[in-house]
């Protein structure tokens, strides 16, 4: 198994993003993507046995198109170490044909404005969901640990799920019915600071 296909990373609840974009411009961080839509649409065969086995099967949309696969996960101190392998597709409609010609439901949406950064050899992102804010940090452990302090993001509260297990926990919560995590799901939803 090749190093590049190794995803590390921790996942911070950061509601002020607009600190966190002040904190990595005074430690020099550089933009690398400016902020942008995503459209995320999750996979899993009939039965749900994907999921059940903590497999993650993802169509991706910004301003590229990437199908990824993501397995075997663990977790040690709120920072995640999984398998990851993404390739970069010419068309996301054909692409979702094949993956339900091959037997594969939607089995959630969930969109996000995404924006990129890098530091001291980690990347961050800076995301916006449909029910709150968040920084994902990924590089070797160290190295996140390292940009998590000099960003003063260490009293923020490490998201232990994926977007997609916070958004489940978030509908429960609140009794929404909506499917998926879209922000018009959210448009009449009110979300603050404390739910996390």
């Amino acid at each position: 198994m090749k190093d590049e296909m190794q995803e590390v990373e921790v996942k911070l609840h950061t509601p002020d993003l607009d600190a966190v974009k002040r904190a990595l411009e005074a430690a020099g961080a550089t933009l690398l993507k400016p902020r942008v839509f995503e459209r995320n649409v999750r996979y899993d065969s009939a039965d749900g046995s994907l999921t059940a086995a903590g497999i993650v099967l993802r169509l991706r949309q910004d301003e590229v198109v990437k199908l990824t696969y993501k397995a075997d996960a663990s977790m040690e101190r709120g920072i995640v170490s999984r398998f990851e392998a993404e390739v970069e597709l010419s068309d996301f409609e054909t692409m979702d044909v094949i993956l339900r010609r091959l037997g594969y439901e939607v089995a959630l949406v969930y969109e996000k404005y995404r924006t990129t950064y890098t530091l001291d050899g980690a990347e961050i992102v800076l995301d916006e969901l449909p029910f709150g804010n968040f920084t994902e940090i990924e590089g070797d452990a160290a190295t996140i640990e390292r940009v998590v302090e000099k960003l003063g993001l260490g009293a923020c509260r490490r998201m232990t799920g994926s977007y997609v297990d916070v958004f489940w926990d978030v509908k429960a919560r609140l009794g929404l019915v909506a499917r998926d995590c879209t922000f018009e799901a959210f448009e009449n939803v009110e979300m603050g600071d404390s739910f996390f």
